[in-house]
């Protein structure tokens, strides 16, 4: 039985765009500069919060998500990820009581402070209101009695006598102390694009002053958050039973088939979860880059994840013996599974004509028949179905919980295109079908998480060791 009792804390929004991504990373980097090894985590299935996460920490954040995962699963990824750290900073989603539906917490930020036991600290966006910021909280405490509510942080504060009528009114309408006025600064806001934040690993790369943006947001928080008191109330957070791991095992196998990522700017949406499962599955991973390597490593596996092809559309054409090269592997039968922006990379090519991003087709890898159409469509919405053909990562009859976020459609598809998932919930490629098939390569719309579809680790390495036994 592993040990989950280090002091944990979660942030909750009043409502989307609180502003509980900047404090959130802001604390991680200020307690992390006091020396404590911080686990930090995010309700739901977001990528791109998680990678600021680990960019603070060093640690790789972890995704939670009530209605994708079991209470045994949340508590075993929970306790998985904790081993070796000092305290554990939960990120929510959108407002507390947000989730699948308007009446259960299915899928909320409320629901893992329950599970989790977590003090809930409040992040409310205090912009034009005052008094009225007692009214939210006494709403918020009243909703859920067994959410625990332990504090509030101010976001948005024009002044400080602003700040102080709010904090004074909170304080003296509710008894929940107000421990954070941060200041309306828009030198802290992380730049934003058509489908959310940039990810990390871009801004890295390609935002000339995110180190400065990072440095900023730090000094804010640690200039206008009591430490102090936050950290007093993750102290208090109540004892949690622990798990015996059913999930995170590790096999003991003789033959180790290699898997390459893509990870760079245009591919880095995956959950640290999958990556590790597949490895405790027996396999070896590589990373590669389809933007700036010219051919695949010599692998027995391909995984290819979403991101933002079409903002790097151009230099993926441009990179002729990487299309190549994948094009080839897959005719060989390599076993090839690809998501969300991975299936678009391996259409023929992508027409984008979306607002925003320069007009134009590029040829893309060519492997799967279609082109992708950038254009006005928008899905955002869990999925679930099951397998109808063979795959590398699951087989007929499996089913899964997923969920599929794009702003792009797959058009043009033969008559002859075999698709390998029928979906009862969300809207996949075509007609409520997902996961085109070709040779042994599976690309789909459908994001899946080895937490909630156990079928995912095992099939894959299988299916790659499968390969690699017949060469």
């Amino acid at each position: 039985m592993k040990n989950l009792n280090i002091p944990r804390i979660l942030l909750a929004g009043d409502r989307s765009s609180a502003g509980k991504t900047t404090i959130s990373i802001g604390l991680m980097a200020v307690l992390g500069s006091l020396g404590y090894k911080v686990q930090p985590f995010k309700v739901g299935l977001d990528y791109i919060d998680p990678s600021y996460h680990t960019e603070i920490t060093g640690r790789y954040s972890r995704n939670l998500d009530g209605y994708l995962m079991s209470k045994e699963g949340i508590l075993e990824v929970y306790s998985h990820a904790v081993e070796g750290a000092d305290i554990a900073v939960i990120e929510g989603v959108r407002g507390l009581y947000e989730g699948l539906d308007g009446l259960s917490d299915t899928g909320s930020t409320a629901q893992i402070a329950k599970i989790l036991k977590a003090p809930v600290i409040l992040v409310i966006d205090a912009r034009s209101i005052t008094r009225s910021t007692a009214a939210i909280v006494k709403g918020y405490l009243e909703f859920d009695k067994d959410v625990n509510i332990a504090g509030v942080i101010l976001n948005n504060i024009g002044s400080s006598r602003h700040g102080e009528k709010a904090r004074i009114a909170i304080e003296t309408y509710t008894g929940i102390k107000v421990i954070g006025e941060v200041p309306r600064e828009d030198s802290i806001k992380i730049s934003m694009r058509h489908l959310g934040l940039i990810p990390a690993i871009e801004g890295r790369r390609r935002v000339s002053d995110f180190n400065e943006r990072l440095t900023k947001i730090k000094t804010i928080i640690k200039e206008n958050i009591d430490i102090a008191k936050l950290l007093e109330i993750a102290q208090r957070a109540p004892h949690l039973k622990g798990v015996a791991p059913r999930i995170f095992i590790k096999k003991e196998v003789r033959e180790r088939p290699k898997i390459a990522v893509a990870l760079d700017e245009a591919f880095n949406f995956y959950y640290r979860d999958n990556i590790e499962l597949l490895e405790l599955e027996g396999a070896d991973i590589l990373y590669f880059s389809p933007l700036h390597d010219r051919g695949l490593p010599e692998v027995d596996g391909l995984y290819i994840g979403g991101g933002y092809p079409e903002l790097f559309a151009k230099e993926l054409e441009e990179n002729r013996g990487m299309r190549l090269s994948i094009r080839m592997a897959s005719e060989r039968g390599l076993p090839i599974y690809a998501e969300c922006g991975g299936l678009m990379y391996l259409t023929q090519e992508m027409e984008i004509r979306i607002e925003g991003i320069p007009e134009g087709t590029y040829e893309m890898a060519g492997v799967i028949p279609g082109k992708t159409l950038m254009g006005h469509t928008r899905v955002v919405s869990y999925n679930y179905g099951q397998f109808i053909q063979n795959t590398p990562i699951g087989r007929r009859g499996d089913r899964f919980i997923g969920h599929e976020f794009h702003h792009s459609e797959i058009i043009d598809l033969p008559e002859t295109t075999v698709f390998a998932v029928k979906l009862e919930r969300g809207t996949g490629i075509k007609n409520g079908y997902d996961g085109i098939l070709v040779n042994n390569t599976l690309a789909l719309y459908a994001h899946l998480h080895g937490v909630s579809y156990r079928g995912f680790s095992g099939n894959f390495v299988e299916s790659c060791r499968e390969y690699y036994d017949k060469l």
